[in-house]
């Protein structure tokens, strides 16, 4: 069994970055090793934790646009570049279902709110989202989980529920924004 151990987490060691993923064990009642990274029951215990690497990479054609618009705003460029990552994934062609386009995801109808006359042409695109996330950050006095939550949810849904709103998406959505923004800021 030691040999066994010894030999996975050598195995985990040197697998790709790209196969990395926390791993789990669990031993059945007739002694047998069953090892995931997906566990199907509470049997299965955390055996080996993957160390998160930072983000880097992705994205990086978009640091110029980042970086100007972060300073022009005074927010994070980390956390402009977590936005992004997390509404389009760095796809400056992104269109969602309800009609958000661009990297940051804008809406129409904030178009010249947000000083945006093409939402495709990525310069543009982040200077508006960035400007938009400077406004929340000041309307909700830099606390990130409002911010973010009304990034995804709207404003109007945050000041009613006074807290991130009870939507699994938006809950979601802020933790996801939160990782990224942890993982780039390193």
């Amino acid at each position: 069994m030691n040999r066994f151990n010894t030999l996975l987490v050598l195995v985990a060691l040197f697998l790709p970055s790209w196969a990395g993923a926390d791993i789990y064990m669990f031993i059945d009642r007739e002694g047998m090793v069953h090892f995931t990274n997906v566990p199907t029951t509470p049997d299965y215990k955390l055996y080996i934790r993957e160390k998160p690497k930072p983000m880097k990479g992705k994205g990086l054609r978009f640091d110029r646009e980042i970086n100007r618009a972060a300073k022009a705003f005074g927010v994070d460029a980390s956390l402009v570049k977590a936005v992004i990552k997390a509404e389009s994934d760095f796809d400056p062609s992104a269109v969602s279902k309800q009609g958000a386009t661009g990297l940051m995801q804008l809406m129409p109808s904030n178009y010249d709110d947000f000083k945006v006359s093409d939402p495709f042409d990525p310069g543009q695109n982040i200077m508006g989202g960035t400007r938009y996330l400077k406004r929340l950050m000041n309307r909700y006095q830099g606390k990130l989980p409002l911010v973010l939550a009304a990034y995804n949810a709207g404003p109007d849904a945050v000041d009613r529920y006074k807290r991130v709103p009870p939507f699994k998406e938006t809950q979601r959505y802020v933790n996801k924004v939160m990782k990224f923004y942890s993982l780039y800021k390193r």
